[in-house]
């Protein structure tokens, strides 16, 4: 069934949608479609209590005709500066018509801070735009912006799995460069408890679609989807999923549970039991140790993540990674708290932050703040990670 456009609804000005990955923090964002096609993941507090939609072709090239316009301009008016003066930038806006001021402020920042390097095409599932006008769009973008490096967009299994081959190598001609893909988990028997819609075997079909089509892959794994229960077995058949596609990015984006997310309620009723820290680790230990005969590269750039400065690429550094997880696991559990609310609080990014002296003392001042002691750890590590969902 196709999904419902707004064909018949004027234009109503640029739009961006409310996420994207973290990296593509510096990305121009071209929302094609509004929200999730699924929309029923338990974990995801995201897209809840709206309505899926796709943007018309037509809406979306004047989203992109808005911005480069103000990208000329901005160009023309910056040529001899690499950095616009607040004056100059004043008077620029103020001669922009109200309802352009959204697109003008996208592209004062992708000039500015982004460098026109990259841009994702929004909102959770770009490839369920009918491919013609996928192409179109993405055609459109190229031609107005022939230096962009890199053009990224979310998708889920399902819907790539679902494309015609011939349909995803024209995509990826027309400019589509790379595809984020939340696998989330390996496991079936944790992917249906969070309601995700789709099995292991659709995962490792449809990563497989992707390089073959010849785009990137970029897979999203959730460390503690499993909650302690399917721990191991989350991480194993994770491992496995992520052996048989080889995706060129695997990307850690731990699990957090704020209350608007369906989960939470599972969490609260002691339905689920969720992970603390220390098997968190135990668990990426065993994710990363299972990775076999691959050539990805790990990345963990997302904020909820315990270990901030945890990359590499297979097999080389895996030593090194794996070597991260057993230092913590090895620290005397006063050291485990005090590196866990340190790096929920932005103190430090890795465990060899403990050793710079300021940082150290920032974390142990806000320990004895907030009382951190054995028993409450846990909880508060919790509420200090709600703060970034």
């Amino acid at each position: 069934m196709t999904p419902p456009t707004e064909a018949t609804q004027s234009y109503r000005g640029f739009e961006q949608g409310p996420i994207r990955p973290p990296s593509e923090a510096r990305s121009l964002l071209i929302r094609v479609s509004r929200n999730c096609p699924w929309n029923r993941c338990s974990f995801c507090p995201v897209y809840k209590q709206t309505e899926f939609s796709l943007r018309p072709a037509s809406h979306v090239l004047q989203d992109i005709d808005s911005v480069h316009k103000h990208v000329n301009t901005l160009k023309r008016e910056f040529a001899d500066s690499a950095r616009s003066v607040p004056a100059d930038l004043d008077r620029i806006a103020g001669a922009i018509p109200r309802e352009e001021l959204a697109a003008f402020e996208v592209a004062y920042h992708w000039v500015f801070a982004g460098r026109m390097k990259s841009v994702f095409l929004q909102d959770a599932d770009a490839l369920v735009t009918i491919p013609t006008q996928l192409i179109e769009v993405l055609t459109h973008l190229r031609g107005c912006f022939p230096s962009v490096e890199r053009v990224t967009s979310y998708s889920r299994a399902r819907t790539i799995a679902s494309r015609r081959e011939a349909d995803l190598k024209a995509i990826a001609r027309a400019g589509l460069d790379r595809i984020h893909v939340g696998l989330e988990s390996g496991s079936d028997q944790v992917l249906k408890r969070v309601s995700k819609g789709v099995t292991k075997e659709k995962h490792i079909e449809a990563g497989l679609k992707v390089k073959a089509a010849g785009m990137e892959l970029s897979e999203y794994v959730m460390p503690g989807l499993g909650g302690t229960e399917l721990s191991k077995t989350h991480a194993l058949e994770s491992a496995d999923a992520l052996n048989r596609m080889n995706p060129h990015f695997i990307r850690l984006r731990s699990l957090a549970l704020p209350p608007n997310a369906p989960l939470f309620a599972e969490y609260q009723a002691g339905r689920f039991d969720k992970c603390n820290d220390v098997a968190m680790a135990k668990e990426i230990l065993t994710l990363i140790e299972s990775l076999d005969s691959i050539t990805s590269v790990i990345k963990s750039d997302h904020v909820l993540n315990l270990f901030g400065d945890l990359e590499g690429t297979l097999p080389d550094d895996k030593p090194r990674m794996t070597g991260m997880m057993r230092a913590f696991l090895q620290m005397e559990p006063d050291e485990q708290r005090l590196y866990q609310v340190g790096r929920r609080l932005g103190m430090f990014c890795g465990i060899s932050d403990m050793q710079i002296p300021r940082a150290r003392e920032a974390a142990e001042s806000a320990c004895r703040q907030l009382g951190v002691t054995a028993e409450n750890v846990d909880r508060i590590t919790d509420e200090l990670m709600t703060r970034f969902v």
